[in-house]
């Protein structure tokens, strides 16, 4: 779009949320360009004392990274670089029909500044003390609002749309032989699991998750039902439901420990509007909803290959890394020993395009763990009427939907970021198995409808907390 948003065009911006790096406005105005938009907006932390304007691509050692594909590496800008990304790489491994990579539009300093002065209010408190919109930037990414339904004349019923996001996160176990047998405890507790333990313990969360990535993406129905009642009642920043695009149930801008009452009401009472059933019925339903999807769609049957383009564990990448960067392996300084050394040469040792496409594979894996992912429903009034898009039938009230998928928050991970997820991942394990040594945490089983009584016990800051799994959302349930 050749027009560039100005100060006055923030008024017609409204804030939705934010992740840790973008900032996500939807449009309230008239202008047909905009309409059914949204705009991903850069975020800049506020201890960097200068913004990047995103003029600076490519480093050497990421041109190598990504050489293989086209537009990447002659990309002039990291704006750009990041939106060749998700076209090039991304939209192949996960599907075009589930990928929309958007397109860039031209914004003034005087509109960014607008936008941040105008939802500073409406941000979570510790999201604005971390950042703020990088106002240096001189364009935004404009992509379609995947929590209302495009409109498709004569097929669809009403004006109701009910829309859910879901952080499916990682949904398998690495096996790598690169694993040091003291975190050996990776190969059978999702890092999910391990990551909540310490994020209780640092105060980010107040409430340990009942959600299970593996339920997910197990291809059981009886499983995936379960991921979807525990993310009900933990949804933390795993799981948002949208009606017409605002939002009724789970955090504004990133977490929501647990389900209150007035929530669990209110939630109920927006999915009146879409599912027909019994008072009481209308959670259970779009749960069931939400089952039948995922289990009849195979959605994420490609994400979960995608992910486990991470072969070798972070463990095994790092060492790879090092050699890109012709940096002497820290990690390998840190262990030392023979057999250690023994252990990691076979990396060493690799061709230098080997030890490239395992760095680039788990920075690709890594895009595929932490995006979102929006599946939209609309009930659909004919099954025989011509729609676009696929459908799924609730047994429960009888109604045939319309839905669409799409896999949001594709950010290009940078190369440096490579030891910072090796420290996070040390850190993880190294305080998760210092619990088990302890024998302080006692691991409840996975939850199931018999077992939402129990208590999870976990030491946080050297005492004892007992935290009841969450009941508001059971009477609604069952």
């Amino acid at each position: 779009m050749a027009a560039i948003l100005q100060a006055k065009d923030a008024e017609e911006w409204t804030y939705r949320g934010e992740g840790a790096v973008n900032l996500v406005l939807a449009y309230c105005g008239s202008s047909p360009h905009f309409v059914g938009k949204v705009l991903r907006i850069q975020k800049v932390p506020n201890d960097r004392h200068e913004c990047e304007n995103g003029h600076s691509a490519l480093n050497n050692h990421e041109s190598l990274l990504w050489g293989k594909f086209e537009g990447i590496v002659s990309a002039p800008t990291k704006e750009i670089v990041e939106h060749v990304y998700v076209q090039k790489v991304m939209c192949p491994l996960l599907g075009s029909e589930h990928v929309d990579a958007g397109i860039h539009v031209l914004v003034s300093r005087d509109f960014l500044e607008a936008v941040d002065n105008k939802v500073l209010c409406q941000r979570p408190s510790w999201r604005v003390d971390a950042a703020r919109v990088n106002p240096l930037r001189d364009s935004v990414l404009l992509i379609a609002d995947h929590s209302v339904f495009p409109h498709v004349s004569g097929s669809l019923k009403e004006d109701f749309c009910v829309s859910v996001e879901i952080k499916p996160k990682g949904g398998f176990l690495p096996t790598s032989e690169f694993i040091a047998e003291e975190n050996a405890v990776k190969k059978r507790i999702t890092r999910f699991k391990m990551h909540q333990a310490l994020k209780l313990h640092q105060g980010k969360i107040s409430q340990i998750s009942q959600y299970d990535p593996l339920d997910l993406f197990s291809g059981s129905k009886d499983r995936i039902q379960r991921a979807f009642k525990a993310l009900c009642l933990t949804p933390q920043n795993n799981f948002r439901i949208f009606l017409n695009g605002s939002i009724i149930f789970g955090g504004m801008g990133g977490t929501a420990d647990n389900t209150s009452s007035a929530v669990a009401q209110s939630f109920h009472d927006g999915l009146k509007h879409v599912i027909l059933a019994k008072d009481g019925m209308h959670i259970k339903c779009l749960v069931d909803l939400l089952t039948e999807t995922i289990f009849k769609s195979g959605l994420l049957n490609r994400l979960l290959e995608v992910q486990k383009l991470d072969a070798i564990d972070i463990e095994g990448a790092i060492h790879a890394y090092y050699d890109i960067i012709s940096q002497p392996c820290v990690v390998c300084r840190k262990i030392g020993g023979k057999r250690f050394s023994a252990r990691y040469s076979s990396i060493h040792s690799m061709p230098r395009d080997d030890k490239v496409k395992i760095v680039r594979d788990y920075l690709i894996s890594a895009t595929a763990k932490d995006l979102s992912m929006m599946i939209s429903f609309k009930s659909k009034i004919n099954m025989d009427e011509e729609s676009p898009h696929r459908a799924v039938f609730l047994e429960a009230s009888k109604q045939t939907f319309c839905y669409k998928a799409s896999f949001i928050d594709l950010d290009m991970k940078p190369l440096k970021k490579m030891e910072y997820y090796y420290q996070l991942d040390q850190q993880i394990v190294n305080y998760y198995v210092q619990m088990l040594k302890d024998r302080d945490v006692l691991d409840c089983d996975e939850p199931t409808q018999e077992s939402l009584n129990a208590c999870t016990s976990v030491k946080h800051g050297g005492k004892f907390f007992l935290f009841q799994a969450n009941h508001n959302l059971r009477s609604l349930y069952y």
